[in-house]
């Protein structure tokens, strides 16, 4: 036999029926009930970080405002990340990773342990959401100079793992040079005469830019080797 809440003054309950009456709360507004559906449920990454016993939620946040997700250092993630020069001009990423898994797309959005995405970034500002070991900077993307690239770690529901609140990342630095001049051709060393510049045989093809590769700086990342 079930029982139902009831503001009745002549019902009347039996011992056995004590477990019901004690779910039962007097709201603020004089009503009985065993719950109340006007209570607002939460929402987006508050659902999911209130539901999830993955780690602990930390307040501090990335640059985005998601936030720290907190494990031991025992199990936890870790990324490595080397970049090198392609022969095409490029940049090829390579990570190396442990105790860490990719998710499929269109996974749950909830903190699985292991599990998640890398996102990558150059000089601060996001490239891609990787879920593979390999990615490649295209050609041009990355003007001359000094660059820092990173892999950074998350969970399927946007948090960042991180172990003593730093986040799981690893960082290369790479140098791009300026493009080298293209040698002069016998013609023109011979006849000393400036080039046309409105002449199509006077424009230089792009330069190949030397690059310095770069692995990643495990003083850097919360977790890097």
């Amino acid at each position: 036999m079930s029982y139902r809440c009831s503001t009745l003054p002549s019902m009347s309950w039996s011992r056995g029926s004590l477990p019901a009456l004690a779910v039962c709360v007097l709201l603020v507004t004089g009503s009985a009930g065993c719950g109340s559906d006007d209570a607002p449920a939460p929402t987006g990454q508050e659902s999911a970080l209130s539901s999830s016993p993955v780690g602990k939620v930390l307040d501090d946040t990335d640059d985005d405002g998601r936030h720290y997700r907190e494990v031991g250092e025992k199990g936890a993630p870790q990324v490595a990340l080397e970049v090198e020069p392609d022969a095409e001009g490029g940049w090829d990423v390579r990570l190396k990773l442990r105790d860490f898994r990719f998710s499929p797309s269109g996974a749950e959005a909830r903190a699985v342990p292991g599990r998640g995405i890398a996102r990558l970034f150059a000089d601060g500002q996001p490239v891609a959401d990787l879920r593979d070991t390999s990615y490649r900077i295209p050609e041009g993307y990355l003007g001359h100079g000094t660059h820092q690239v990173t892999a950074r770690l998350y969970a399927d529901d946007g948090t960042v793992w991180a172990v003593d609140g730093k986040p799981v990342e690893s960082t290369a630095d790479i140098t791009a040079s300026e493009p080298e001049p293209e040698p002069e051709s016998e013609s023109e060393q011979g006849s000393g005469a400036e080039p046309d510049s409105s002449s199509p045989s006077a424009l230089s093809a792009p330069g190949t830019f030397p690059r310095t590769e770069g692995q990643g700086s495990p003083d850097r990342g919360g977790k890097a080797s």
